[in-house]
Formats: structure tokens, C-alpha cells, sequence
């Protein structure tokens, strides 16, 4: 096993973070209002505070990543570069997606915000991969 790349790992939960604010934001900030109202699931939280406190789980995510990374090894991946897409994008498929999609079963949340989040998830695990493959050339 390599050593994680530690700046990697903070640059990829940063770059997770602005696609965060565009997936939430412009892209499809609209349409979650319109699902969840203004007031959201319950009380809002402060935006600060839930800037940081998405910033820091979005790093223990990429931390795990790259210790999954670091895993696997840099020759392996140099040889393989899909790997990078292929296991970050395939941990949100078949593990995030799925428990969030469990969790929404139960509160009996809109198929629509369901995908809206699925997407986020998706599109954040995928920038996370091509942020470490792009700090490894």
C-alpha cells in the first residue's frame, strides 16, 4: 500500500464541495425548493454551518477514497486510470445511493428529490475520482 495523498485528499472534498453549491445552487436548487418547500425537511441550519459541516464529511469521504487509492497502488492505476472513475463512482452506485434511497423509502420522500440527491451523489464521488487521477499525472 502507498502512502494517501493527503493533498488530494483536501483538494477533491473541496472540488466535491463546489459541485455541492452548482448541483444545489443553479442547477437544481429550484426544483428541491419546490419539493421541500422553504423550510426544507425541518428547521434550517445556518448556511455556514452547513458549509462546514457538508466540507467536513465530504473529506472523510475523500479520505476514504484515497485510502482505497493508496490501496489498489500508483502502478496499478497508472496502468488501469479507469479504476479511479470505475471505484469512485461505482462506492456511490452501490453503497451511497442505495442507503440514502433506503432512508427516503421510509420518510417517504418524492422519487424526484430521490434522483436530485442520487445525482449530487453520484456527480461528487465521480469529481473525487477524477480529482485524485488528476493529481496523479
Amino acid at each position: 500500500m502507498g502512502p494517501v495523498n493527503g493533498l488530494a485528499v483536501l483538494v477533491a472534498a473541496m472540488i466535491a464541495l463546489v459541485v455541492s453549491m452548482v448541483w444545489y445552487g443553479p442547477l437544481h436548487g429550484r426544483a428541491r425548493l419546490e419539493e421541500l418547500g422553504p423550510g426544507g425537511l425541518g428547521h434550517r441550519i445556518a448556511p455556514l454551518r452547513t458549509l462546514a459541516i457538508s466540507f467536513a464529511l465530504l473529506l472523510l469521504s475523500s479520505a476514504m477514497i484515497g485510502h482505497m487509492f493508496a490501496r489498489v497502488g500508483a502502478a496499478t492505476l497508472a496502468a488501469k486510470p479507469w479504476l479511479y472513475l470505475m471505484m469512485s463512482g461505482g462506492l456511490a452506485i452501490a453503497f451511497v445511493i442505495p442507503a440514502m434511497w433506503i432512508n427516503y423509502l421510509n420518510l417517504r420522500i418524492s422519487l424526484r428529490l430521490a434522483l436530485i440527491d442520487a445525482g449530487f451523489w453520484l456527480s461528487a464521488y465521480l469529481a473525487i475520482g477524477l480529482t485524485y487521477w488528476g493529481m496523479a499525472h
